[in-house]
């Protein structure tokens, strides 16, 4: 009987660890995240996490888990010391991730300039071959679901930040160079309204509004989003808005113009062309300088 009390006691104890995710045991690493997770203590659960770091005791998970922490406590700039510092101690699967976390505390930080050169790195190290381990994809977890990333969808994403990134450090050149990349990997409805806004920042407004009809027509993947439509629709007003600028002020975009801006850049990413991936031989059709 008494057997049976301690069998069901422990099955309420491991049903515990799984509703709130907690690693079983009374380890440092685990200690953090019941205080993060169950006591919802988020300063206390920081100190724990630099003991698990200081124990060895799950120090990638530590690191990363303190740094999420930290942003949400408005402390990126230590967040980004911590990684910097402590990273050498993860194993080499965790630096991807860690990177990953890094882009994001920069953008939180306004270190735009780190974060540019951080996600230039990624797409060196895509066009390398060295990016999912020399794999086509990688498993990734959100909300608890599995589900499979590519290479072109990774690129995609990279280049999309990056030019966002540009525009915020507002190197427009830059910026349409990338974003019109980032179309001929994998086009979507937000990346043409990024492409339209840099347009008009330019002040090729008839340029932008074809993009954005192209949205408003449906014609990219994820033009049925209703934030998406909104924003096509609220930059179309702003073109609207601008005054009346004769092409002759503005010059004329020619597609050898924008290959050649695209050269420019994919060049300091990338001076090693024989290890690119397929993916990038695939978008290499129109030029070959073009690709990674």
């Amino acid at each position: 009987m008494e057997g049976g009390k301690r069998r069901v006691g422990g099955e309420k104890k491991d049903l515990f660890h799984v509703i709130h995710k907690v690693p079983a045991g009374d380890s440092p690493y685990g200690r953090a995240k019941h205080i993060q997770l169950v006591e919802k203590d988020p300063e206390t659960a920081i100190v724990w996490f630099w003991k698990a770091i200081n124990a060895g005791d799950r120090v990638d998970s530590a690191l990363k888990d303190m740094a999420v922490v930290m942003k949400q406590q408005d402390r990126a700039e230590e967040a980004v010391e911590a990684i910097k510092s402590f990273r050498h101690l993860c194993p080499k699967q965790a630096q991807e991730s860690l990177d990953n976390l890094l882009i994001d505390l920069y953008k939180k930080c306004g270190r735009i300039e780190e974060q540019i050169e951080l996600l230039k790195q990624k797409l060196r190290m895509i066009c390398l071959g060295e990016t999912f381990n020399g794999k086509s994809t990688k498993t990734a977890r959100s909300h608890g679901k599995k589900f499979q990333i590519s290479i072109q969808k990774e690129t995609s994403r990279i280049l999309g930040n990056l030019g966002w990134a540009y525009m915020q450090h507002k190197n427009y050149d830059a910026a349409e160079a990338v974003y019109r990349k980032a179309q001929m990997v994998e086009p979507d409805a937000n990346k043409a309204c990024n492409l339209s806004l840099c347009l008009i920042k330019k002040g090729r407004f008839d340029e932008a509004r074809a993009v954005l009809e192209e949205v408003l027509h449906r014609r990219y993947p994820g033009s049925d989003d209703s934030k998406t439509i909104g924003r096509a629709e609220e930059l179309l007003r702003e073109i609207e808005l601008q005054p009346a600028v004769s092409p002759l002020d503005v010059g004329l975009s020619t597609r050898d113009e924008i290959m050649e801006r695209l050269d420019l850049v994919m060049n300091e990413w990338a001076p090693f062309r024989s290890k690119r991936l397929p993916i990038f031989e695939e978008i290499s059709t129109c030029r070959d300088q073009i690709a990674c």
